[in-house]
């Protein structure tokens, strides 16, 4: 995980230092990819500007997912590629973010999106794609699902399970996921960091 931010982290321990002058991700990726800390930090004077910069630098993809709650107050899950992982997916041309969001939940898990609320975050995760070094951009949503579905994983996405999990139950998730799910968990009160 990088943590681009203004001000150096209250936590400043585990954090590794990146410099923002020859910050190139095309670079740095690879050096991170092997590293055996994955906490790293890059203090710069505009956070938004930096980003800006970095998403010049890259090919940006956009997605868009939700944090699904039933009514009897579960969270929905799906396992992928051998994690937890919250459904999302990428937007399609003229498609509008809310709508991506939905479709993408519905698709993927085979229920009704009933309540669409607010949204949680945004998150950005980097991985290869053919070769080529991706940034994406994933916008997540609060959403609700009111009735009983028979829960369905699209296969042809890598998806192999969907499944309903009690806040009090989470701990397989919270110990097998990406970091960029634990963000949405965390800014979505689901999870404490600690």
């Amino acid at each position: 995980m990088i943590l681009v931010t203004e001000t150096k982290p209250k936590k400043k321990k585990g954090y590794e230092l990146l410099d923002d002058e020859a910050f190139d991700l095309k670079i740095i990726y690879t050096w991170i990819s092997a590293r055996k800390n994955n906490l790293f930090c890059v203090v710069c004077k505009d956070a938004k500007t930096f980003l800006k910069q970095v998403k010049k630098s890259v090919i940006l993809i956009e997605a868009a997912g939700g944090l699904v709650k039933n009514d009897i107050g579960e969270y929905l899950f799906i396992y992928r590629n051998g994690k937890w992982d919250l459904p999302k997916g990428k937007i399609e041309k003229e498609e509008k973010v809310k709508a991506a969001a939905i479709r993408e939940v519905e698709e993927e898990c085979g229920i009704k999106v009933s309540e669409l609320n607010k949204k949680i975050c945004n998150t950005y995760h980097v991985y290869i794609n053919r070769g080529v070094l991706v940034l994406k951009k994933t916008y997540w949503y609060d959403m609700h699902c009111t009735g009983n579905f028979l829960l369905k994983p699209q296969i042809e996405e890598g998806i192999t399970d969907v499944r309903w999990f009690k806040k009090e139950h989470i701990e397989p998730i919270i110990t097998n996921t990406f970091p960029s799910i634990m963000d949405v968990l965390v800014e979505d009160g689901i999870v404490r960091r600690d």
